[in-house]
């Protein structure tokens, strides 16, 4: 039978099994299947040729029971609502494993980015924001960077912001340029958090990171600051990386600078020289210590989980793995580190971001990684404890700690 890969039925899935474990009431289960409130416009935008064209926007508030919704903004051609309901009920799940007080939320624009003028980018930044800055702010949902967007873009929605508000309100936007209130350590967050996920799994396996191998599919700004962590900071031995044009192999290990270098250059990893060029398909399949997709969902399926070599699989994509293929990883001893706890030094640091804005007091980078830490390795026990209490695996392990924490919020409030 054919696997389903849409993103938002397997989000479903994922939460009705730790829902079973669980036991969860009915009415508490239907309620926590489904986003809150989502929202869907349309966006006209003034191209640099004079004619008009109008885009489709979404922003999803999945939950917020315990805290404003927060979730990024993706600007991708092959967007779609179900991609956004996914990932909004993904960030609830992350910002609860986390144990940081906000919700989840998710955005996005169907536009291809590298189509559009910076002019145009802009237009269409501003117009998103135009169509949901009366459903947003700090009490109510704050959104962020993703696929495709970056500072500057929210740069541009927090001056849209605060032009229709008349007011100055730097935290509701967060992944902002650090001269308008950014966070230090914004930047690589997300993969140093993932970072130290991986150097807490490595500890329980007994793997040595020092030499460790290492392939990371994905170079984005995840992927690519993933890479230098992971060489430098970390002593893992990155042999290969890929962008969606293709991968590149070294067994000696790739440096970091030179293929970052050779990518803004050409737009492209591939052909970077001293290395051999790989297909995305090669790279998963690797024999490598550490996996590490940090690209787009459903790149581990039925088809290839079996091939799959890692000793780790570290998710710093969100939903990269399909429930037919964790099945497979299980059964082949494969650790898996999900996504919503892998990838949550994004919006723990977007939480720390918030808190700055609040008090209009900034820490260094090095107080901010000293605190996204302490809470990813906190995170990182509970869903390995959990994981190992209920004799399950560790995504469900990690639905188990998120799931209780968001219907325990529900419940207290008298919501279900």
């Amino acid at each position: 039978m054919k696997e389903n890969l849409n993103p938002f039925a397997i989000a479903q899935a994922q939460l009705d099994e730790a829902a079973a474990v669980l036991q969860l009431d009915p009415a508490m289960h239907a309620f926590l299947r489904e986003p809150m409130r989502e929202f869907h416009f349309t966006i006209p935008v003034r191209m640099d040729d004079g004619s008009t064209r109008v885009f489709k926007g979404f922003r999803v508030q999945y939950n917020d029971a315990r805290g404003p919704a927060k979730g990024g903004i993706r600007f991708h051609p092959d967007e779609t609502i179900d991609t956004v309901r996914a990932l909004a009920a993904w960030m609830t799940w992350k910002t609860a494993v986390a144990d940081v007080p906000l919700g989840g939320g998710k955005g996005g624009v169907i536009c291809n980015p590298r189509e559009l003028s910076q002019n145009e980018l802009e237009r269409l930044s501003r117009g998103y924001m135009r169509a949901i800055a009366r459903h947003i702010g700090l009490t109510k949902d704050v959104p962020a960077p993703d696929v495709n967007t970056h500072p500057q873009i929210m740069a541009w929605m927090l001056d849209e912001y605060e032009i229709l508000t008349g007011k100055h309100e730097p935290g509701v936007i967060t992944g902002k340029p650090l001269e308008l209130g950014g966070s230090a350590g914004r930047g690589p967050a997300t993969a140093m958090g993932g970072m130290f996920t991986i150097r807490e799994a490595a500890k329980l396996l007994g793997i040595q990171l020092e030499g460790a191998t290492c392939a990371i599919q994905g170079y984005g700004n995840v992927g690519s600051h993933a890479h230098r962590l992971a060489s430098d900071v970390f002593g893992l031995k990155v042999v290969a990386v890929s962008d969606e044009f293709g991968g590149i192999y070294n067994e000696h290990g790739l440096s970091p600078d030179d293929v970052t270098r050779h990518q803004r250059r050409t737009g492209k990893v591939i052909d970077c020289p001293g290395t051999e060029n790989i297909t995305n398909k090669e790279l998963l399949e690797l024999d490598v210590d550490i996996l590490i997709p940090a690209a787009i969902e459903n790149q581990i399926t039925s088809a290839n989980a079996n091939n799959i070599r890692a000793k780790i699989v570290a998710e710093l994509a969100n939903g990269p793995t399909t429930p037919e293929a964790d099945n497979i990883l299980n059964d082949k001893g494969v650790y898996i580190i999900p996504d919503f706890l892998c990838n949550a030094g994004g919006v723990t640091v977007s939480y720390f971001e918030m808190v700055q804005n609040a008090y209009q007091f900034y820490w260094d980078e090095s107080l901010v990684n000293e605190r996204l830490d302490k809470k990813m390795t906190t995170a990182f026990h509970a869903v390995h404890n959990m994981a190992q209490a209920k004799k399950v695996d560790t995504r469900v392990g990690a639905y188990l700690v998120a799931v209780n924490r968001v219907a325990e919020a529900v419940r207290l409030r008298g919501w279900v």
